[in-house]
């Protein structure tokens, strides 16, 4: 078996060591004679799988005991309904930051259930960009202020997060325990799983209690975080695999330290950043103060090419790379389990067809 790097975005790569514990585990996990996709969401093996990827996020992130961690469903797309389900009330507003198609998405979902104001938008500016704090309109009787916190899409991310009177809700599904942050500066954060935290199927909430009783009684049970917490995200069956895996990544993420992946990750992106500043023969997508560590977006100079680069890089074992049907050019997802060698090896090959094609 000869295996590729993997640059898709989401579902994306899995470090080979927790692949392999997944292949050991699976026809009998943990000694019980069956499979953790066929064990019982209470019963005791998987309530010890419960348990600990709940405590191993704790510590990751040292999220204080007055904030709640649930595994839910539905990825980020069912978190952009459920936020305002849960924290917009009657006849008060919500601020949204719209830097891209994510928080695009969010914000169309959010004006189905009350006020949104908008109060930034880099959306249509190219190159991408994060808009700078001082350009932030907040308002501090905001019911809250959403932000994303990397748009895969463009390849930018938030490299400061603005400080808020209004609780800050945050999507960071491309970039949780991608670097060290303050969870007590959130109120609300949510991500899907498959990129950083293991594969799709599981979207990890983490809500400072207090802001859970704001829903009201006309939101159906299942899409309130209060009955989630309640029921200690048992309200109804988890997705126990997902649950699992996200175990499995979170130990891997505590065994290589998070401020050692943190390191990893701006040396990966700056491998990359390096070759497509040198010459002009690929050329950035986002502006340089916003450019993600998570997904590296480029263009060539010479667009008549970028079909031919694609074609390449996939005979030479580099997979995903094409960009966004919405936007084209090129995309180098290379979140936490991307290895620094097949960043490298890509490198390597960019300088090569440059060297050919330039």
């Amino acid at each position: 078996m000869s295996r590729v790097y993997n640059f898709n975005p989401g579902p994306s790569t899995l470090p080979l060591e927790v692949l392999e514990q997944i292949r050991d585990e699976l026809l009998d996990f943990n000694h019980s004679g069956m499979s953790i996709l066929e064990s019982s969401h209470r019963g005791k093996e998987y309530s010890a799988v419960h348990t600990e990827a709940e405590q191993n996020l704790r510590k990751l992130l040292n999220v204080p005991d007055d904030y709640a961690i649930l595994f839910l469903t539905g990825g980020a797309s069912a978190q952009f309904a459920m936020v305002p389900m849960n924290l917009l009330r009657k006849g008060r507003f919500a601020e949204y930051v719209h830097t891209g198609a994510w928080a695009k998405k969010a914000i169309a979902e959010a004006r189905i259930v009350g006020e949104v104001r908008i109060s930034a938008d880099t959306s249509a500016e190219k190159p991408a960009r994060i808009p700078r704090i001082d350009e932030l309109n907040l308002h501090d009787d905001a019911e809250y202020v959403h932000i994303t916190s990397n748009e895969t899409i463009d390849g930018i991310q938030w490299k400061v997060f603005p400080r808020t009177k209004a609780p800050l809700v945050a999507d960071m599904s491309s970039d949780i325990l991608s670097r060290p942050f303050d969870l007590k500066q959130f109120g609300l954060i949510y991500a899907g799983a498959q990129k950083n935290l293991g594969v799709a199927g599981v979207t990890v909430v983490i809500i400072r209690k207090d802001l859970a009783e704001r829903v009201p009684d006309s939101v159906p049970k299942i899409f309130r975080y209060r009955s989630h917490i309640e029921e200690n995200s048992l309200f109804n069956t988890p997705p126990c695999f997902a649950v699992y895996i996200l175990m499995l990544m979170t130990r891997w993420i505590m065994k290589t330290g998070l401020d050692v992946i943190y390191k990893q990750n701006r040396e990966k992106a700056a491998i990359l950043y390096k070759v497509i500043d040198a010459d002009g023969f690929y050329r950035g997508t986002a502006h340089p103060e916003s450019r993600s560590d998570m997904n590296v977006t480029f263009r060539l100079a010479d667009e008549s090419l970028t079909e031919l680069f694609i074609k390449e890089a996939s005979e030479a074992g580099f997979k995903g790379l094409k960009g966004h049907r919405t936007v084209g050019g090129i995309r180098a997802s290379i979140y936490n389990a991307f290895p620094v060698q097949g960043v490298k090896a890509l490198a390597d090959f960019m300088c090569e067809f440059r060297r050919k094609h330039g």
